[in-house]
């Protein structure tokens, strides 16, 4: 190790976005752990207060300040750090980083960049520079010529020929990116490439061959590993964060395998990489014929997902390496035996699965491509093909139940879908499977690899089957089981049986759980162990398959447990900040002298870190897999309240099935969330509301419209960020927006209000417990109420509101929290003109502005809020 490093500064990548999400903020916090543990004095440069890495546990100071050179050149110079880490922060980092280096800051103030070094950086970043470099190792990249203008850009093409792509160089998320199939639509997208960078690479197309990425470590010493390789389901064109990524590859020979192996070695060895480093290859499906596409000299999504299938912290382990230690000299954190040279081994397979919140953009183009749209993406563990993507498509949380079974997609064109593929693709390869589309005509479309087809073939052949049985009672053993080893949930096994209605299939469902029990099919617990069970495992990393015959751990049924529901995938209303609230959740509980079980299943996260809690479940958090770690965990209880809406939902329904939720009741819950029954609880409060009416009939509304005039607002229950809400001025979008409520809403009720123009709208973020307001903070948003509140500029303490105002909202929330009898955390929202308050909703769970007042006052709300529902224990 560099015994003169004390201080170093961790560069974090600012806002999350497309392309640059919560990823970013696991690599970071794993790195300020991994210096922690070496005793080095951290300084975070991070202005995004949702993330966990910004706690003031993990650094030892936080700068809320933009990741740009002028705000990081300031801090260096006041700080006077040893060194700087310039890979755990995405795109973001690495960009200001290397204008510091090219600003000659880094040498003026005598600071060691950590782990690889810059001009490696620029040789990966620099389109030209970085073919010039693999040329000098005869290792092939896609004959591509660099531009500076758009007429260089249309000189490259012509001597190529066409179709070409072209890509912008310094960006991440393919942003500028895209194919060209003449000379026309290059004139068009070449000025766009431009907009992002001043340089661009025109390159031949290899649309059609296979995207496979190496995740590859390195030490000083030239020791080299690769950690994980993965393949793209989708071939090359369709960006790696648009496609599904299946880890192991699946479908390469030994050879090509290998071959691709010692080529990431090769080429992190030329380049000089320090740390990881993702080298991206496009493989000629019909030869061993590759290209390098590109390498990433920094902690990426890929390695996010890599370390999390992988169980190998690569985060971790490249901040030690940044400090000097050699892979030799670490050791496997979930052996705690073996060092960290050794290479994974999986006895599993892992599929990520992007998600896209499109539908919430007008006029915004579905199709997928080399330009990243996805917000988010789960990790689905299984030990077969079938079993990993059903799981996978269900965590995705867009109303899919699995690969099949979703007959209210309709597709005009099947065959457009499959060449030009969207976000529903996945499910256009189900619909044509149904239409009896051939594997060898799906393949002649799509170019997705034949393996995969045929393994989807599988899941829609075994629907058919289910299908041709009316009762669950009758299926064969065999096939019952069959189905739950394809990954098929309890409820597509009703649905398919039963011929259930979406809507009313609680019962059903509940009914081929208890079946499929007394059969004694159920699933088994597996570890993740990063040796295929090679040498023992210390660490509970865990994930649940119908393909075992034994636990491989043994369970305490001491009631000592807490289970912690996560978030799960990002989406647009459910981000990092719900990550800070259950990572919050779990060290509190861990505190308190509890065994902290986390239920999630997205890798970007630091709750799915497996060092964060004492049992991490990376599975699905839908009611039937939380039910059978429920089961195995004999829990004290669970905590719904801090991942967002997922959990929420599942409050009534486990409360049905007598499970314990710790905190406020699931009946309150209930109260709060279904807007018919909260407004009616107001009403009986005589706290004002805007005037109200449920929607029974289009015709009634409309009567209740005329009579308080437009604008009115349409409030579906029990969702996020407001999906389906909408303010409508007349009669024609009442009558669509009211559909769209109620598709979405789905059994519970929609209700309709009158919508108050020109009112300011006020936030209160709370503690309670047995209904007495333990904490609270009153913000103010800088909009008028109808910008919604994760859209809204937010002031917090509050700024221009009245002194008898914040009485008014202090009382009503006291009454409402007495009426809950809330024992935990919940956000109120309320409008306000002049000194007229009315409540607009309140939600019985954390927020996202909970660690935006969190850090502003310094009192951790969420650890106060577990306080008050898991007392220490004697």
């Amino acid at each position: 190790m560099h015994e003169n490093i004390k201080k170093v500064i961790v560069l974090g990548s600012g806002a999350l976005k497309i392309g640059e999400a919560g990823e970013f903020d696991y690599s970071g916090s794993q790195a300020l752990k991994a210096l922690r543990e070496e005793s080095v004095t951290t300084i975070l440069i991070n202005p995004n207060i949702a993330t966990v890495q910004t706690s003031e546990k993990l650094a030892d100071k936080i700068y809320f300040l933009p990741v740009t050179p002028h705000f990081v050149e300031g801090v260096i110079e006041k700080e006077r750090p040893d060194g700087i880490l310039l890979s755990f922060g995405g795109q973001t980092a690495l960009n200001c980083g290397t204008e510091l280096y090219r600003n000659e800051v880094f040498e003026k103030y005598s600071v060691e960049v950590l782990g690889t070094p810059v001009r490696a950086i620029m040789d990966t970043e620099d389109r030209e520079l970085f073919v010039n470099k693999l040329n000098e190792i005869d290792i092939k990249t896609p004959e591509s010529i660099a531009a500076n203008d758009v007429k260089g850009a249309i000189d490259a093409a012509s001597k190529l020929g066409f179709p070409v792509i072209i890509r912008a160089a310094y960006t991440l998320g393919g942003q500028g990116s895209g194919f060209c199939f003449n000379k026309a639509e290059l004139n068009a997208m070449a000025p766009k490439a431009f907009s992002y960078s001043n340089q661009i690479l025109v390159e031949e197309s290899l649309k059609g061959w296979k995207e496979v990425e190496y995740e590859v470590v390195r030490d000083r010493f030239d020791n080299c590993i690769t950690v994980c390789n993965m393949e793209n389901f989708d071939p090359l064109g369709i960006h790696t964060g648009e496609s599904i990524v299946v880890a192991p590859s699946q479908t390469l020979t030994n050879r090509e395998y290998h071959k691709l192996r010692e080529l990431s070695i090769i080429i992190i060895r030329h380049i000089g990489i320090i740390g990881e480093c993702n080298v991206q290859y496009a493989l000629d499906p019909n030869s061993e014929d590759y290209r390098v596409i590109e390498v990433n000299a920094r902690l990426s999504r890929s390695s996010a997902l890599a370390s999390k299938a992988t169980g190998y912290p690569l985060a971790f382990i490249a901040a030690k390496l940044g400090l000097g230690y050699g892979l030799h000299q670490l050791k496997n954190s979930v052996t705690k035996s073996t060092t960290a040279c050794f290479e994974p081994a999986l006895d599993y397979i892992v599929c990520k699965i992007p998600r896209w919140d499109l539908n919430k953009f007008q006029g915004v183009s579905h199709q997928i491509g080399s330009s990243m749209k996805s917000v988010g993406e789960v990790m689905a563990i299984g030990r077969t093909f079938e079993e990993a993507i059903q799981k996978g498509l269900r965590m995705i949380g867009q109303g899919m139940h699995g690969f099949v079974g979703n007959r209210n997609l309709v597709f005009k064109d099947v065959e457009t879908e499959l060449k030009e593929p969207t976000d529903m693709r996945i499910f256009s390869i189900a619909e044509a499977f149904t239409k009896g589309y051939s594997v060898d005509r799906i393949y002649d479309l799509t170019r997705i690899d034949k393996w995969f087809l045929y393994k989807l073939k599988n899941i829609i052949d075994l629907e058919s089957e289910l299908s041709e049985y009316n009762d669950p009672e009758t299926l064969p053993d065999e096939l019952l089981k069959q189905a739950k080893i394809f990954g098929f949930s309890d409820f597509q096994i009703a649905r398919y049986t039963l011929k259930s209605d979406p809507g009313e299939i609680e019962d059903d469902l509940i009914r081929v759980r208890n079946l499929r029990k007394t059969k004694g099919i159920i699933p088994y617990v597996k570890q993740i162990d990063t040796l295929a069970a090679e040498y023992p495992a210390v660490t509970n990393y865990l994930y649940l398959t119908y393909s075992g015959s034994e636990h491989d751990i043994e369970y305490e049924n001491d009631k000592r447990s807490v289970i912690v529901l996560g978030s799960g995938a990002y989406r647009i209303g459910s981000s990092v900040e719900f990550d800070w609230c259950s990572v919050n959740a779990i060290d509190t509980v861990r505190q308190n002298g509890f065994r902290s079980v986390m239920i999630n299943y997205n890798p970007e996260t630091v709750s799915t870190d497996y060092d964060t809690c004492d049992r991490l479940y990376f599975d699905e958090l839908s009611f039937e897999r939380v039910m059978d770690i429920i089961d195995l965990e004999t829990p004290k209880g669970v905590i719904v309240s801090v991942g967002g809406q997922i959990p929420n939902n599942l409050a009534m329904r486990l409360h049905n099935q007598d499970v314990s939720i710790l905190g406020t009741s699931p009946v309150s819950i209930d109260r709060a969330e279904n807007r018919h029954k909260f407004s009616s609880m107001l009403d009986e409060l005589e706290v004002d509301q805007p005037e109200w009416m449920e929607l029974t009939s289009v015709e009634e509304i409309q009567g209740f419209a005329d009579r308080i005039g437009f604008p009115v607002l349409i409030r579906p229950s029990y969702v996020l960020s407001g999906a389906a809400m909408n303010v409508v001025s007349n009669k024609e979008e009442l009558t669509h927006f009211l559909e769209l409520a109620a598709s979405v809403s789905k059994q519970y009720p929609v209700v309709v209000s009158e919508f108050i123009e020109s009112a300011k709208e006020i936030e209160v973020d709370a503690v309670a417990k047995d209904g007495e307001i333990v904490a609270y903070a009153i913000s103010e948003h800088v909009e008028f109420a109808g910008v919604h509140s994760g859209d809204a500029t937010i002031v917090f303490p509050p700024q221009k509101i009245y002194f008898e105002t914040v009485r008014r909202i202090k009382r009503i929330t006291r009454e409402i929290s007495k009426e809950l009898n809330i024992s935990g955390p919940f956000n109120i929202q309320f409008l306000a003109r002049d000194n007229d308050i009315k409540v607009i909703e309140c939600n019985l769970r954390a927020s996202r502005s909970m660690p935006f007042v969190s850090k502003v006052l310094k009192i951790n709300l969420i650890e106060l809020a577990k306080n008050c529902r898991v007392p220490l224990v004697a």
